[in-house]
This record gives structure tokens, sequence and C-alpha cells, in this order.
């Protein structure tokens, strides 16, 4: 692995919002919205009552102007000195590929390697491996995704639900002929256990394989989309049989989730020197 070159203290200064979809006031107040980043002066935009992902982001772009847009779950915590550590990532990763689209906290590469590290509740345990140098992904997961407006993306507002989003887009950005990349951005999903994929889950399959048949296979944090649709079959089956180990490992979200970042050591990501 080539060092990493110095990142300049001017890079660390972003045009950055935060974007953010939500159904409870109080998820929010305990997780995102508690997050040092946003009680620092980070902007915070919130979506509510949107019909889908999609078009709660995509308002969420038209209701903001920064450069930098993440967009966070309700239930995701970003630990202090998070924005800082941002800056110098973004500033490594234009430094390897000036055309970059889009960054997440969770990818998974084609070669199925998935990158984070990032805590999940509701497995119980932090997941991905750390990134050396910006990897690039096929899929991210939902949870953080990182969007550079001046690409020209946007989110397809026939796309439904809540599900697959993160893979939708990074097809986008693959047809405009850029990439999407795991960088190590850590940061707390506190996110409630889930026995099972529900129809909305097979709804979003489903218009994932009709709208990408190029790009398939896809592997992304959760199944396989392929064309025969045998993947989701399979990981339905796998998480039927593992709901009892799955459900003893899942932690209660009602953990403050500063505590959480602490016991992963994430209390403070402020790059030093």
């Amino acid at each position: 692995m080539k060092p990493t070159a110095p990142v300049p203290d001017a890079a660390l200064t972003l045009d950055l919002v935060i974007a953010c979809a939500s159904n409870s006031d109080q998820v929010l107040a305990a997780n995102l919205g508690a997050s040092p980043p946003v009680q620092a002066g980070v902007p915070l935009h919130v979506e509510r009552d949107a019909p889908s992902a999609a078009l709660a982001y995509n308002r969420a772009l038209d209701a903001t102007n920064a450069e930098i847009v993440v967009f966070a779950h309700h239930d995701v915590y970003l630990p202090k000195g998070w924005e800082a550590l941002l800056a110098q990532r973004l500033a490594e990763l234009t430094a390897q590929d000036p055309d970059w689209a889009l960054a997440g906290a969770y990818g998974v590469a084609a070669d199925h390697r998935q990158f984070g590290p990032v805590w999940t509740s509701s497995l119980g345990q932090i997941i991905g491996r750390v990134p050396m140098q910006p990897e690039a992904v096929n899929s991210f997961d939902e949870m953080l995704i990182v969007l550079r407006r001046s690409s020209g993306l946007r989110f397809d507002d026939a796309q439904p639900g809540w599900h697959m989003y993160g893979t939708d887009i990074i097809c986008r950005a693959r047809a405009m002929g850029r990439r999407a990349y795991a960088l190590g951005l850590p940061c707390v999903h506190n996110d409630r256990f889930h026995g099972a994929l529900g129809a909305d889950f097979t709804q979003s399959y489903r218009w994932m394989r009709a709208r990408w048949p190029q790009y398939l296979p896809l592997q992304t944090p959760v199944t396989r989309i392929s064309r025969s649709g045998l993947p989701l079959l399979r990981e339905r089956w796998a998480m039927r049989s593992s709901l009892t180990l799955r459900a003893q490992d899942a932690i209660d979200t009602g953990m403050p989730a500063p505590e959480l970042a602490a016991r992963c050591g994430w209390h403070d990501l402020t790059p030093r020197g």
C-alpha cells in the first residue's frame, strides 16, 4: 500500500450538509440529532412523510445546496470528529479519483469483500473490514451515503420503498462512468433487530432486477440480486434458521449511542497530526 500523503488543514473544511428521512423525533434526537458534528453546527436537514427513500432524498437535494451531502438514517450516530475524518478521507479519495461521485460507510466490492467498519446494534457487533485506501464498491448499506452534488447524481423517483437505493444510485453512477467508494468512516448504526425480510424488500429486489439487468448479479449487504431470484430465497431460509441466535446477539437500541461509540473505541475520530 502506498503511504497516504498529508492532508492540508484547509481540506478539513467541507461544504457539508447531513440529510435524513425520519418518522420518529425520539429516534432522531437520541442518535443522529445527538451526534457531536450536528451538535457542533453541521447542518441537519430532515425530511418527513415521504412515500419512499428516493423521493425523500431528492427533496433534500432540492432543499439544500452544499457540495457534500451525507444521507444518513435517523438511527445513525456520528462520533466526535467524524466530519473532520470525512474531510480527510474525501481529500485522499479526490487525490486518487478526482471524478468520484459517491462514498459510504459500508460497501460491498465487486469481489464481495465488505468494507466498514460500522457498529450495528441489530447484529451486536462491528462489521466490515477497514479499508487501507479508498475501495471501489458496487453496493452501499443505506445507513450512510455521501453524495458529491457536482456529480449530477440524483436518486430514482420511480424506485419504490426504502431498500436497495444504495445499490441503485451506484448503478446510476456507473452508467455515467463514475465510481463509488468505501472510505473507512466509523459510525454507529443503532438499528433495531429484524427477524425476517418483508414483502417490501421483495418489491425492491424485483425492481432492481428489472432496472439493472446489465449489472447482474449484484451483491448487496443483505443478499445477491440475480436474474433467477434464488439468492433471496436462500437468504430468507438462512434468516429463519438463524433467528434465535441472531436475536440473542442483537443489542437493545435503548443503549445510549455515545456509549456504543466509546465501547467501539470511537469516542473521538478527529485526525491527529
